[in-house]
């Protein structure tokens, strides 16, 4: 057991029976075309980053389908450098003494994260030829001084934000007609298996922080910067300048923070981000908190 956390012990019969019983073969169940038709989107445009703003306008429809192709490709390969960070967390904790009532969701886990990072390298490598590089981290140093079980918080909370913003994107393209069936079915099939990753994520982050709220209040604001931070800091992941190049539109760096400044995108920000601000202003780290 990590020094100073406690046994996280959880009611998970309900979520291991789903993942035995939701069972599949990744890769079988997909039917990859040999080439996706061309003139359709690969993201919903509605999800683009600069959808809503007078920069999306200004782009011609070719220059505006070949965005939401690289962002799709950009999307897919976060997704990938996200799975690879959260499953090597995750293992290095499966049989810690910590963690042995929750062990065998873990297990769960682990095995559906390596098959969606698989899925979406497919994707990615097949239809875009390439993936995007890992995006420099949030350095931690903020939270590196807390207790053993804050920073084992810090580490679920992570990993807890990164799969509910994805949800968001994928339960909205899962239903996007206008998208390619390989496109639609990825995100549902990701979609499915997220939702029972979120709802372990949110008992696992409610336990670890009721540990820090007794022994030290004092960190939960500390926790709550960071978490703010690390929510801004997602969000501009999914603004890659070199999406932009690669569908040929110039400034790209430029572009990039105009976007993020627009208001229709700060606007955009808070509706991909709401579910997750609810639940963390409920657990008491909210924006409030850290004001």
């Amino acid at each position: 057991m990590a020094v100073g956390i406690e046994p996280i012990v959880l009611e998970l019969e309900r979520l291991e029976q789903l993942a035995e019983s939701g069972y599949y073969n990744p890769y079988t169940m997909f039917d990859w075309p040999e080439a996706i038709e061309p003139g359709v989107p690969w993201m919903s445009e509605s999800l683009t980053t600069l959808a809503g703003t007078p920069m999306w306008d200004e782009l011609t429809r070719e220059q505006q389908i070949a965005l939401t192709r690289y962002e799709a490709v950009n999307f897919f390969s976060l997704n990938i450098h996200g799975i690879r960070e959260l499953m090597s967390d995750v293992v290095m904790r499966i049989h810690g003494r910590a963690y042995r009532d929750v062990s065998e969701f873990l297990h769960h886990f682990i095995g559906e994260e390596n098959e969606h990072m698989w899925f979406f390298a497919q994707f990615c490598l097949r239809y875009g030829g390439k993936l995007y590089p890992a995006q420099p981290a949030l350095k931690a140093g903020a939270v590196d001084h807390l207790s053993p079980v804050a920073r084992e918080l810090v580490v679920f909370a992570r990993i807890l934000v990164f799969e509910e913003i994805v949800d968001h994107y994928n339960a909205h393209m899962a239903t996007d007609e206008s998208l390619p069936a390989i496109a639609r079915e990825i995100n549902r099939v990701h979609h499915q298996d997220e939702s029972r990753h979120v709802a372990f994520g949110r008992m696992i982050f409610t336990n670890l922080l009721g540990q820090v709220a007794r022994r030290d209040a004092g960190e939960v604001p500390v926790i709550a910067r960071y978490l703010e931070e690390y929510l801004q800091y997602s969000i501009a992941t999914l603004y890659n300048p070199a999406a932009y190049r690669d569908a040929g539109i110039p400034d790209a760096l430029g572009l990039r923070r105009r976007a993020l400044e627009h208001p229709a995108r700060v606007e955009a920000h808070e509706r991909v981000l709401r579910r997750t601000r609810r639940f963390l202003s409920k657990a008491g780290v909210g924006r409030e908190a850290v004001r």
